[in-house]
């Protein structure tokens, strides 16, 4: 599903008119793909009745349209009309020639008449208002849905409501909304998603999204530049690698993991166990000495690298070891649970500094061929940063120019400050325009994670995963996700590609283990583990257990 704002929808539509794909023709298949999704999510009603309130708008004529395409499939319809409609519309002519029943605001000044349609239709599709409002709503039209919201709120599930395109009353650009504003159990958006849909409060009002198809082609320029998505199950089971019964642990590749200190020794466990979780071979803890007797006993699937260690922490001569090491990796991880000592500081400076001076493009290993006596050539693997590992980064001078090419960098606000110099409020005012400025400007692939998780690519690709959880706000949840990272980096799928399917496997299995242990509040980071087998399980195809 592409993700657009309301202005490059509007733009969107202008050249489609243009270009022979009319307005008319845009509305009848927006109507006709809303009527299709209705009648097939709410087949099993016991009564097929379905009312729509219906505005002067587009929104309005999507509606009429959808109404007429039900009634000629059995359902039996009636259209509130909540804001006048042109005199002579042909949608209200074929919408009643097919025995719709047609109702007026101007004829029911108390409501009367539609508190009583409400009441007797299960279904309703609110079509008043669209993407183009402004708040606050105009008296008139905030009565009508007040009234309605209210009956919503007696009827509970007696009740569904459709939102077409947008929950009347949502400012589809800020995400703001009026409190007239009807809850949506599903909204049908037109050919993208609106940016403002995916913001608080409207998507708590959103429901379920779902895309219908206006007509454009695949291949229309304005169409085909938009390069924003919202991350959907298929994109990301279609993009999982294959898994031949021939296969070997190194078909599936090895992420080395460099994490943790002793304050914060599960780091390295919970993204070890989520690297091996996303599909990867093999997983290499390289931790700080002290760990791998502690944690070896918690993880015997792991092959382990200790790290010199400086009162707990990584010492900065590990580096050393750890690129004598790197070659036999696909991926590489480093900074969950790291700490910010000094000594680990050094550490990741001489790692990046060391590779970054001796590194040859075309090779991804160690040179051991060199002539006795001339420095090694090393090339990092691809390269995942997080935690702590960030905060480092952001100490050293000219940090972006360290980093192997499509480095997956992580951060949470917090750190995205600490990598920026922003306030909190500067990063969350506009999270989406934030992250792809900063990954065009690094030259990296930027997770910028917490609700509603931008994945953006230095190419102009981004990525925004549709969940917004308390369960996620825990510790130990960021590490699980930079595990899965670079699992996904470590079986060799590219750097946007591997943050993005990460970012949303992740997120579903916050949901699920929600919904498991049965309150958000209640969610461990280990918890989402057992939601990512379950999450892996439904992409390959199979029932999560």
């Amino acid at each position: 599903m592409k993700l657009v704002s309301v202005a490059e929808m509007q733009a969107i539509e202008r050249a489609a008119d243009a270009a022979g794909l009319t307005y008319a023709q845009m509305m009848e298949n927006a109507g006709q793909g809303l009527g299709e999704v209705v009648a097939k999510a709410y087949a099993q009603l016991p009564a097929r009745k379905a009312l729509g309130l219906v505005g002067s708008g587009n929104n309005g004529g999507d509606t009429l349209v959808a109404l007429a395409y039900l009634l000629e499939r059995g359902w039996q319809a009636s259209a509130y009309l909540a804001r006048p409609r042109p005199p002579g519309d042909p949608l209200i002519e074929r919408f009643t020639s097919r025995g719709g029943k047609l109702y007026d605001l101007e004829a029911d000044p108390e409501l009367e008449g539609l508190s009583r349609l409400v009441e007797g239709h299960p279904l309703l599709l609110d079509g008043v208002l669209g993407t183009g409002i402004r708040l606050p709503l105009h008296q008139a039209v905030a009565r009508v849905l007040e009234r309605v919201r209210d009956l919503a709120g007696q009827l509970g599930e007696a009740l569904h409501v459709v939102a077409v395109d947008c929950p009347s009353g949502v400012d589809c650009e800020s995400g703001a909304a009026a409190p007239e504003t009807i809850p949506a159990e599903m909204t049908v958006t037109m050919a993208a998603v609106k940016a403002g849909l995916l913001k608080l409060p409207a998507f708590q009002l959103a429901g379920e999204i779902c895309v219908v198809s206006i007509g454009l082609a695949d291949d229309f320029e304005p169409w085909a530049k938009i390069q924003r998505l919202v991350m959907e199950k298929d994109w990301v089971a279609e993009r999982l690698p294959s898994r031949p019964l021939d296969a070997h642990k190194g078909t599936f590749g090895t992420a080395l993991i460099v994490a943790g200190c002793v304050n914060y020794s599960g780091a390295a466990l919970l993204a070890g166990k989520a690297a091996y979780l996303s599909g990867a071979g093999l997983v290499t803890l390289a931790v700080p000495r002290p760990l791998q007797s502690v944690l070896a006993g918690h993880f015997a699937e792991a092959t382990w690298l200790p790290l010199p260690e400086d009162q707990g922490v990584i010492a900065g001569k590990g580096a050393d070891l750890l690129l004598s090491h790197v070659h036999k990796a696909t991926a590489l991880l480093i900074g969950p649970g790291f700490g910010l000592e000094e000594t680990t500081r050094q550490f990741i400076s001489r790692v990046l500094q060391t590779a970054s001076e001796r590194k040859r493009p075309e090779k991804r290993y160690l040179d051991t061929g060199s002539a006795p006596g001339a420095p090694r050539r090393i090339e990092l693997p691809p390269l995942v940063m997080d935690a702590d590992g960030l905060k480092l980064l952001a100490q050293l001078p000219n940090w972006p120019g360290l980093l192997p090419a499509n480095t997956v960098l992580t951060p949470h606000p917090g750190e995205m400050g600490v990598l920026t110099s922003l306030s909190p409020a500067e990063i969350q005012s506009d999270r989406l325009a934030l992250a792809e400025r900063c990954a065009l400007q690094w030259g990296h692939v930027v997770v910028l994670k917490g609700a509603f998780s931008v994945i953006a690519a230095p190419d102009g690709r981004t990525a925004l995963v549709p969940v917004a959880s308390a369960a996620l706000a825990r510790a130990g949840t960021g590490d699980v996700l930079a595990g899965l990272i670079a699992g996904l980096r470590a079986q060799r799928l590219e750097a946007f590609d591997a943050a993005a399917m990460g970012a949303w496997i992740h997120a579903q299995a916050g949901l699920r283990a929600a919904r498991r242990v049965g309150s958000e509040a209640a969610v461990l980071a280990g918890d989402i583990l057992d939601g990512v087998v379950e999450v892996m399980g439904e992409l390959a195809g199979r029932e999560g257990k």
